[in-house]
């Protein structure tokens, strides 16, 4: 018997052809447009001095458009997880009239200016809004507080969880779920036994999603907020105001603070849907 024993190769080929070139301009393409201008964020707020940074990023101002945005967003995007994920189950396990209008329509924020948007949701909340008159009487304001906000960015997010979960669901076999109730499983074992392990990844990445795209929004919050300080006030706006007022060290200080908040947050959420996909592929 003749052994052969083949050539030890120090590099892997790879199958795509010129990955050098093409991994050095997505690279180049990287830096130039997320970590030059992100750097830029902390390269200005650094001519403050870290005295001067603290006692900015610590004010009571600052403390609470941080609350508002944060609180708002992450409630904003777990409800949009919920009924994403319905909207998304009704759009790909169901045939009905007008199911393309509707799946056309999860994409309308998308194309929506978000100003319009934050018009039509205060004219809709207002207390003598088409919406808001039947919720005054009950002593419940919608705009110009934090529930309002919170709508003006479930409207303006939700279509991240509906894109994200929808391609996950035509991948499951339905067969499994047929084979799950041949062997005595009920729907609601079934739904939480086969279809949401599988979902669960998906569901993460659209709440991510969401959450990252309603905690930057602007136009749509700043007509339904009323932007009082201290109450109503967004992140967002409160660094337009100083940098209006040519505090760009103060401005760039508060949104450093901002991106650190949302990277770690987001690094938690990636980790978190890291664990959950190599805890169900152990399964």
């Amino acid at each position: 018997m003749i052994l052969t024993i083949k050539p030890f190769k120090l590099k892997q080929q790879s199958v795509i052809p010129g990955f050098g070139i093409t991994m050095g301009i997505a690279l180049l393409y990287l830096t130039l447009l997320v970590l030059i201008p992100i750097s830029m964020v902390f390269i200005n707020s650094s001519s403050l001095g870290l005295s001067n940074f603290i006692d900015i990023v610590t004010s009571e101002r600052v403390a609470a458009s941080l609350k508002v945005s944060f609180g708002t967003s992450f409630f904003a995007a777990a409800i949009n997880t919920v009924f994403g994920l319905l909207i998304a189950w009704v759009l790909e396990r169901y045939t009905f009239p007008g199911k393309k209008l509707m799946d056309g329509l999860i994409d309308l924020p998308f194309a929506l200016p978000t100003a319009v948007a934050g018009i039509s949701l205060t004219t809709l909340y207002a207390q003598n809004g088409w919406i808001g008159r039947f919720f005054e009487p009950l002593g419940i304001r919608i705009s110009y507080t934090p529930l309002g906000i919170t709508i003006a960015l479930i409207f303006i997010s939700f279509p991240f969880v509906v894109r994200t979960v929808q391609p996950v669901l035509q991948g499951i076999d339905t067969e499994v779920e047929e084979a799950a109730a041949c062997l005595g499983a009920s729907r609601f074992q079934t739904f939480t036994k086969i279809v949401i392990p599988e979902l669960f990844p998906a569901l993460i990445t659209g709440f991510a999603l969401s959450f990252a795209r309603a905690l930057g929004e602007y136009g749509s919050v700043v007509f339904i907020s009323g932007n009082m300080p201290m109450k109503t006030e967004i992140t967002p706006l409160l660094i337009r105001t100083k940098l209006e007022q040519y505090d760009y060290a103060g401005g760039t200080a508060v949104a450093a603070v901002m991106l650190i908040i949302s990277f770690v947050m987001l690094l938690l959420i990636n980790f978190f849907q890291w664990w959950i996909s190599n805890r169900h592929n152990r399964s």
